[in-house]
């Protein structure tokens, strides 16, 4: 189909002007095809999309280069405010940085860092005012949960939390220390709180560990002495032994634990002595108990009213057991030494305790000893051991 090449209005084959503008039309038909001034609509369209797109791109691209530049230096004063302890500040820094670029992962771990760090400055915030309150346990809790919520994290502003952390819980159980030591607390819980002071780890610490160690090394060096002077030595050495394991380098029990030791031995030795002794008495005293257990006193002739020979004896016990049914064997003699009779006779009383006098008496009728001439002899006396 043929056009007008002017106003593109249909023309006939054998038209030669434009009915529409009234203009020659070309006498050469190809002219009057349509189609060159179609294709070259097509080709000036796609590439004005192109340009346009070109333009949009560039755009675009410079202002995600504008945001990621402005997202970074968020991220950077977040970082800064961070290390300086301003956890505020720099939350609000990292918010910033995700709202210039929301795929920004590092400023999203940061800011979840940032939430947590404030929740554990809470934390701390609390403890502080338990503190203030003498509820020493509720604010060691809290202080426990801050350092809890920092675990998964890692870096310097952690550390400069941690660091917050470790200081105030010294500085709250070095105030618990200080209240429990004004209490006068017994040894044992003494004991307890030299093992507190010693965790703490702190100069002012470490003088109140010194000041518990002197209590515990004087308490037990006393206790362990009572035993000693008791001759309880096992108790003594156990006491000090438990002493050292606070004040393992403590001279003063040390020396106590030698001394123990020796005094020990001595009374063993002394012991053994003093049973070897008894031993040596008791076979002693047996021996005496069985063949010297009398000592006779006196032993005489005497006459009666009727001039019978009357024999009068006395003797005592020397036994250190009582000794009963004593009898005494005698010989009368003459004046030439030859036995004239012999007797024995049976002391009265019966049992004699020792250290008690015992006599004995027996009258001779019809015999040829005289008084003047004649002796008595003592044998034997024989005794019987209850």
């Amino acid at each position: 189909m043929l056009h007008c090449p002017y106003c593109g209005s249909k023309t006939k084959e054998d038209e030669l002007f434009c009915i529409q503008c009234g203009k020659k039309l070309p006498e050469d038909r190809y002219e009057r095809i349509p189609q060159s001034k179609y294709n070259s609509r097509v080709w000036y369209l796609p590439a004005i999309a192109f340009t346009v797109s070109l333009i949009a791109i560039g755009f675009y691209y410079f202002h995600l280069e504008h945001q990621t530049d402005q997202a970074k230096e968020a991220f950077k004063e977040g970082e800064e405010s961070a290390l300086e302890g301003e956890f505020n500040e720099a939350l609000v820094q990292f918010s910033n940085a995700l709202s210039e670029n929301a795929n920004f992962p590092a400023a999203q771990e940061n800011k979840e860092f940032m939430q947590v760090a404030l929740r554990s400055k809470l934390d701390l915030k609390q403890a502080q005012d338990y503190a203030s309150e003498n509820k020493y346990q509720k604010s060691l809790e809290k202080i426990n949960e801050a350092e809890d919520n920092l675990k998964i994290y890692n870096g310097e502003a952690v550390d400069l939390i941690i660091s917050e952390v470790v200081a105030q819980r010294k500085e709250i159980q070095l105030s618990q220390l200080k209240e429990e030591m004004e209490e006068d607390p017994a040894i044992e819980k003494l004991k307890t709180l030299l093992w507190q002071a010693e965790g703490i780890n702190s100069r002012e610490s470490d003088t109140i560990a010194k000041a518990i160690r002197k209590q515990i090394i004087s308490y037990i060096f006393s206790t362990a002495n009572e035993q000693l002077a008791q001759k309880q030595f096992s108790n003594a050495r156990d006491i000090v032994e438990e002493g050292l394991n606070y004040v393992p380098e403590s001279d003063k029990l040390l020396s106590l634990q030698t001394t123990i030791e020796k005094e020990k031995t001595a009374f063993e030795t002394e012991q053994q002595q003093r049973i070897e002794q008894a031993v040596t008495a008791a076979e002693k005293e047996k021996t005496q108990n069985e063949n010297d257990a009398v000592e006779m006193l006196k032993a005489k002739l005497s006459q009666d009213d009727q001039e019978n020979i009357v024999i009068i004896g006395r003797l005592k016990s020397i036994a250190t057991v009582p000794i009963n049914s004593i009898s005494v064997e005698y010989s009368v003699l003459n004046g030439e030494g030859r036995e004239l009779f012999s007797n024995e006779v049976y002391v009265y009383p019966d049992t004699l305790y020792p250290g008690e006098e015992g006599k004995f008496e027996f009258t001779h009728y019809d015999t040829k000893a005289s008084t003047d001439s004649s002796s008595i002899k003592i044998e034997k006396i024989k005794w019987l051991l209850e």
